[in-house]
């Protein structure tokens, strides 16, 4: 998707570097990844992103580059094996997949594009299918301009995650969400935690008490609160604003003894039975960065609908199916 390949577009765009987009727009069966799916690459021979985790890049890439250097813009058809010799084995992907291989946007949607992804705004965005591929953006699809068969992305706010707790955990927690692209909150009254200097670049920490915050940034149904001051006066507020609204994911980090005691003074509190804690998926992990992969996993499992258990042990979809984009 666009967002995912957007910070290597834009910074070679600010360096006057042409780029162009490879983007998955349909294919015959299924995948490894959805619909709308993008490559970028540079006239400098970088590159991000992929359609389909392996199976099609390399043939992507020299299409791409030859685009780069003057072939025409196209919607190609692209089969995994495709440049293997006769007794090679083919790939276990298989299906053709069509992809749209066009310059960047130029001016003004790729500023359009930059300013949503930072500020969170919807958009939607669109290039038509047939040349000249012109791309146009709107605040919704309905504004968009009718440009006949054409690919249209709805860029949406990023969910947010709010961690209760200016912590060394929440720091680590703080960086890994950023690639789930999740907007990171940190909230503590209290201002020596807020002040630590450990969330530059990685949240936006607040020193506020967790409940005022909330009742002034109602939470959505796709956000999240982790609470980890250890504090209850701090983290008892935060779960009881976070149940009692539609937040997809309310959790709080502690041994099942501390859970035991946060459960009988919540023993009022309205959703309660949606509290995740102890926090996180059962990997038993100690460090901090074990501690963090385990929530943000259970995090993810609960936002897909998911229970988290081994892959091998289930029979379900791998990748929880997820409509983003649309010919």
């Amino acid at each position: 998707m666009l967002r995912e390949v957007w910070p290597f577009v834009d910074a070679r765009h600010q360096a006057g570097r042409p780029v162009v987009l490879a983007r998955l727009t349909s294919r015959d069966g299924p995948g490894s990844r959805p619909l709308g799916a993008t490559m970028a690459v540079a006239d400098d021979g970088t590159w991000r992103g992929s359609l389909s985790g392996g199976c099609v890049e390399g043939i992507v890439l020299d299409r791409a580059r030859a685009v780069l250097g003057g072939a025409a813009p196209r919607v190609t058809a692209v089969k995994p094996g495709e440049d293997l010799l006769p007794w090679e084995d083919a790939p276990a992907c298989a299906g053709e997949l069509r992809v749209l291989i066009t310059p960047a946007p130029p001016e003004p949607v790729h500023s359009a594009i930059t300013t949503a992804l930072a500020k969170d705004r919807p958009l939607a965005v669109r290039v038509g299918l047939r040349p000249p591929h012109h791309w146009s953006a709107a605040a919704t699809v309905g504004e968009l301009a009718d440009m006949g068969p054409a690919f249209t992305e709805e860029l949406t706010g990023r969910p947010r995650l709010l961690l209760v707790g200016a912590t060394d955990l929440a720091a680590v927690l703080a960086t890994l969400a950023g690639t789930l692209h999740r907007k990171v909150v940190v909230l503590d009254p209290r201002p020596g935690h807020v002040a630590s200097g450990a969330f530059t670049g990685t949240a936006d920490a607040v020193r506020a008490w967790p409940d005022d915050w909330i009742a002034r940034h109602p939470l959505a149904a796709r956000d999240a609160v982790v609470a980890l001051s250890h504090d209850p006066r701090i983290d008892d507020r935060a779960l009881r604003a976070a149940l009692a609204g539609p937040a997809g994911y309310v959790a709080a980090l502690g041994s099942r003894a501390t859970h035991a005691q946060r459960l009988r003074r919540l023993t009022d509190a309205p959703g309660l039975e949606r509290l995740a804690g102890p926090a996180g998926l059962d990997l038993g992990g100690a460090s901090l960065a074990e501690s963090a992969l385990s929530i943000l996993g259970e995090l993810v499992a609960v936002d897909n609908g998911r229970g988290g258990r081994r892959l091998r042990d289930g029979n379900l979809p791998i990748r929880a199916a997820r409509a983003t984009a649309h010919a």
